[in-house]
């Protein structure tokens, strides 16, 4: 009966602490640079709301996760402790806004490649995301191949 229970939770606990990443990509670098943007939309299905509390890549030494905010008529970036994802809602990482920054990058990001990245969260645990790099400079997701 024991084991009957912990299988149900266990079940219930995966099925409610799934998020879902949506149009993961990252701007390509320019020659020298250390650092590298990556966005992405979190979704977030569940009845409860969940927080993204870090991430990791090994493309990069480490992975910050920083806002914009607006100081005196400044715009400045502020590394943060995590993004809220209500239930039921979504947050979105974009240039100008929320974002992840890439560390101390191993090599150049290339337009066309592809970065893994580890996402962590206070409920839904590590979700895996493939980010793919874009043009240098971009303002939007890289678009996809065609079907």
């Amino acid at each position: 009966m024991r084991a009957l229970v912990a299988m149900v939770l266990f079940a219930a606990t995966a099925a409610y602490a799934q998020v879902e990443i949506e149009q993961p990509w990252a701007r390509a670098t320019a020659p020298g640079a250390k650092v590298a943007g990556g966005y992405m939309v979190i979704r977030n299905p569940s009845a409860a709301p969940d927080r993204m509390v870090g991430a990791s890549s090994g493309a990069a030494e480490r992975v910050e996760m920083h806002v914009h905010v607006n100081e005196g008529g400044v715009m400045k970036m502020r590394e943060v402790k995590g993004y809220d994802v209500p239930a039921g809602g979504s947050f979105e990482l974009k240039p100008g806004g929320a974002h992840l920054m890439f560390m101390d990058i191993r090599r150049p990001f290339k337009e066309g490649e592809r970065v893994t990245v580890k996402l962590r969260f206070e409920k839904a645990g590590e979700v895996s995301a493939e980010f793919h790099v874009g043009r240098l400079g971009a303002s939007a997701p890289p678009m996809r191949g065609k079907h």
